[in-house]
């Protein structure tokens, strides 16, 4: 089971001005108490409108995981042992939770193993940007007629996923002419839209992006689900995890309730109400696993993070700027080269890591060499070494006085992956409302989406051209 390691943001650790008086979460206190009622709210809320996400790990009728189950599994079985690599389009939710999912389940050098290797499994490229190098790149290693195609778009008029599935569809209409549809798995709306329109027009296969469940809430849907099928990932237990998770955080009581826990923790210090008269703001988390298959799960965590919480309204239409900046760092790597300044810079960061119990391979370092100064090292196991690191950094924030969390996995595989999934996005749900924002909408983002539009020429988006072009079309100023 999933735990949280939180008495480093609490005062008897970091002191007073930095850290969450124990006291003040007790049961009873005002802490205390909206947690209850916010868990209250989120009962009502559950499973409605945005917060649908909260069904896709549930089984039985009032859950949505077996039949998105099925069809993912269904569609997989048919493409079994079919393809030599499977290329995967999409960008923002839905790609950084196929691309953390593969790097926590699968060896980091999965794509450069036999097929036998990979259990007859293909190899994995997600594809999640419009840079001409990088796409074309991978084209270059892969050949269409043994590849497979998932393209991830709710409405098929994201420019980015648009762009790369035109390049890609040329490229299999040539390669493989009428045969072009079978090399296809589009995720995207069941009823509507433009990829819709070509889903059908084309005849591709589909599976559903649910209603209700944005892209950054989507990687236990099947926008996440079928490309981890299809390279052996076992979906079940990355289900039966977010569930275990996601029961634990309908516990009304604080302290037997992880994503409340770690929203108020975050929330509290995030915005300087640790202390009654006031605290110095930590709106900076970073998140820091030890253990390099987690690190794009903390890449995961910080579109969650930013997009949901990063808020210029409140629900009553304020101006609150509201919102913390996601940091990922990776341990031990960044010790050498983050944590001077974590440790000696401005004291506004809550650091969380996350440590490995039992790894699932390990390494003895031997001994031999000769050198008095190394001999401390042999015959040691390199994650005894990983995990003292971990815990050396853990007292350097304590000496420090810089707030922190371990979150601890027993080890790491497909279920405790469900459980750190569903932690976070119940968490950011308990944050919002602590914020009083709306955690589902990302309005800022639509700015970006227009221009774009219009700097391509899109019908219906000429002003933009004018917008941007005045705005920024300015001389003078080169150095």
């Amino acid at each position: 089971m999933l735990q949280i390691d939180y008495a480093g943001c609490l005062a008897e650790r970091v002191g007073d001005e930095h850290g969450i008086n124990a006291k003040d979460i007790a049961p009873g206190t005002p802490a205390a108490q909206r947690v209850s009622e916010l868990t209250a709210r989120l009962e009502q809320t559950r499973g409605t409108n945005w917060e649908r996400w909260r069904l896709l790990a549930e089984p039985g009728a009032n859950g949505t995981r077996d039949a998105h189950a099925s069809a993912v599994k269904e569609v997989a079985n048919a493409h079994s042992g079919k393809w030599e690599s499977m290329l995967v389009l999409g960008i923002g939710g839905s790609a950084l939770g196929n691309i953390a999912l593969q790097s926590a389940l699968n060896p980091i050098a999965w794509n450069l193993l036999p097929k036998s290797d990979r259990g007859g499994h293909p190899r994995v490229f997600v594809v999640d940007n419009v840079d001409p190098v990088n796409l074309a790149s991978v084209l270059d290693v892969i050949d269409p007629k043994t590849t497979l195609f998932n393209v991830i778009s709710k409405s098929g008029e994201t420019a980015e996923t648009a762009a790369q599935f035109m390049i890609v569809r040329d490229l299999l209409n040539k390669a493989v002419g009428d045969e072009a549809k079978n090399h296809v798995v589009a995720i995207t709306d069941a009823n509507k839209g433009t990829m819709r329109t070509i889903c059908d027009t084309e005849g591709y296969t589909t599976l559903p992006v649910p209603d209700g469940v944005g892209g950054r809430f989507s990687v236990l849907s099947p926008v996440g689900l079928f490309s981890a099928a299809m390279a052996g990932i076992d979906i079940d237990a990355l289900l039966d995890g977010a569930h275990e998770m996601e029961t634990r955080c309908r516990e009304a009581d604080l302290h037997k309730n992880p994503a409340a826990m770690l929203a108020t923790l975050l929330v509290h210090l995030g915005t300087g109400c640790y202390r009654s008269e006031g605290g110095e703001a930590k709106p900076n988390h970073v998140l820091m696993p030890y253990a390099n298959g987690l690190y794009l799960l903390a890449d995961w965590f910080r579109q969650l993070w930013a997009e949901s919480l990063g808020k210029k309204v409140n629900t009553q239409g304020e101006d609150v700027f509201a919102g913390f900046t996601p940091i990922k760092a990776l341990g031990a790597t960044d010790q050498h080269s983050q944590v001077q300044l974590y440790r000696e810079g401005p004291n506004d960061k809550v650091f969380g890591f996350m440590e490995v119990e039992s790894f699932d391979r390990d390494l003895t370092i031997p001994a031999g060499l000769g050198v008095e100064a190394l001999s401390y090292l042999e015959g040691q196991p390199m994650s005894k070494l990983l995990n003292a690191e971990k815990r050396a950094t853990e007292y350097a924030m304590y000496e420090s006085k810089r707030p922190h969390f371990t979150l601890k996995f027993p080890k790491v595989d497909a279920h405790h992956v469900g459980e750190f999934i569903m932690l976070w996005q119940v968490t950011t749900a308990y944050a919002g409302l602590m914020l009083d924002i709306d955690a589902y909408d990302q309005p800022a983002v639509e700015t970006g989406k227009k221009a774009t539009f219009g700097l391509m020429g899109r019908d219906g988006y000429a002003e933009w051209q004018g917008k941007v072009d005045g705005a920024l079309n300015r001389t003078g100023h080169v150095v």
